[in-house]
């Protein structure tokens, strides 16, 4: 925590010296001179308290807040605002050159204050999950981040490219709410927010809000509220829920993804939902977010393009549930309620399976 809160001041330092050079008419100050400043800084008696975390940490901090107000300037996110203690979630960074790994350590630099060769040992870490960073590859970017519950260490290793051609079809994807996706190959993936795991622990997380709500209510002293130890301990608990729910749902996503993918089609080829739009109906818009469109939709992309497979993503106006895909009519008064297609020329098919055909169509004309 004392290295995450080092790296959360160096980074609003540096913010707060960029807006009060450009308020005052100067140019852009490079992360090289704010870093030999930031050096004369900590070195002062007031911010000795620095002189205990790994300079590495305040440098890369500083230099992530001028990529920051870099990329505000030319457009390509938000203006960058100062980190609170509170509400940012405590992360540093540490030297890939230092940071060692072991299937179940992984050494720190700067943890340990001795360097007596008996105490070097309080630098290692031992990991929850053994074996999953190679021992023996070039690190980039270790980042440590801490989600409230555990703390998470995030790694960039090179690997070779794994990239190989397939000759087997195309497949049509159709992402729907009743089940999470209909392919046209015959494959259906079923929504796990029916499944009675997930139906309880949404259960328990709602008691666990109105126990929290409760105690607030009890707890009250005039117009403020007291959080006391009691509330501590609930918060904390609804939080393992909340997070049990999450890992739940985004394992499912990267399991269907994957078993997807590894059917190595040709191409793979989805619709563009307006998901924001299907959000505004007070009816779906729970439904909708807990089946993570956003996240299937951007796993898939990243795994089709380490596979080499195309992913094509059809125009939103594009009919794919109202078109009958033998005569290729289109029923305009479908209505969502209508889960069995039915057409003139005697077509009868399942709706959902129906808009995975067409987007299957729709993609042959685009597959490279």
């Amino acid at each position: 925590f004392q290295y995450a809160g080092a790296s959360r001041f160096a980074y609003n330092w540096a913010l707060a010296r960029e807006k009060e050079n450009y308020e005052k008419g100067g140019r852009f100050i490079p992360d090289t001179e704010l870093r030999k400043e930031f050096t004369r800084l900590r070195n002062s008696d007031e911010y000795a308290w620095l002189l205990n975390v790994s300079n590495n940490v305040t440098k890369q901090a500083i230099k992530d807040a001028c990529s920051a107000y870099k990329n505000f300037f030319k457009g390509l996110q938000r203006y960058p605002r100062f980190k609170a203690k509170k509400k940012s979630m405590p992360k540093f960074y540490q030297d890939n050159i230092k940071i060692q790994f072991r299937d179940t350590h992984v050494k720190f630099e700067g943890f340990s204050f001795s360097r007596k060769a008996n105490k070097q040992k309080l630098n290692w870490v031992k990991l929850a999950e053994h074996g999953r960073i190679p021992t023996d590859a070039k690190y980039r970017n270790p980042r440590v981040s801490f989600d409230g519950l555990n703390w998470w260490i995030s790694v960039c290793v090179e690997f070779p490219d794994c990239r190989d051609r397939s000759n087997h079809d195309g497949i049509g994807i159709d992402l729907g709410i009743k089940d999470l996706a209909i392919c046209s190959d015959g494959n259906t993936y079923k929504n796990i927010n029916k499944s009675q795991t997930v139906k309880k622990l949404e259960k328990c997380k709602r008691r666990l809000q109105r126990s929290v709500s409760r105690k607030y209510e009890h707890n009250k002293k005039g117009g403020s509220y007291c959080k006391t130890n009691n509330i501590v301990k609930k918060e904390k608990l609804l939080l393992k829920v909340n997070h049990r729910l999450a890992n739940i749902r985004k394992d499912y996503l990267n399991q269907t993804t994957s078993e997807i993918v590894n059917r190595k089609p040709r191409f793979i080829c989805i619709e563009d939902l307006n998901v924001s739009g299907m959000i505004k109906n007070r009816h779906l818009s729970k439904a909708v977010q807990n089946q993570g469109f956003f996240e299937f939709r951007k796993q898939l992309e990243y795994k089709c393009n380490d596979r080499g497979i195309q992913l094509i993503v059809a125009d939103r106006s594009y009919p794919s549930s109202k078109r009958c895909s033998c005569c290729g009519k289109i029923k305009k008064d479908l209505r969502l309620s209508d889960r069995t297609y039915k057409c003139e020329c005697g077509n009868v098919i399942d709706r959902d399976f129906q808009a995975s055909l067409n987007l299957k169509a729709y993609g042959e004309q685009f597959a490279s």
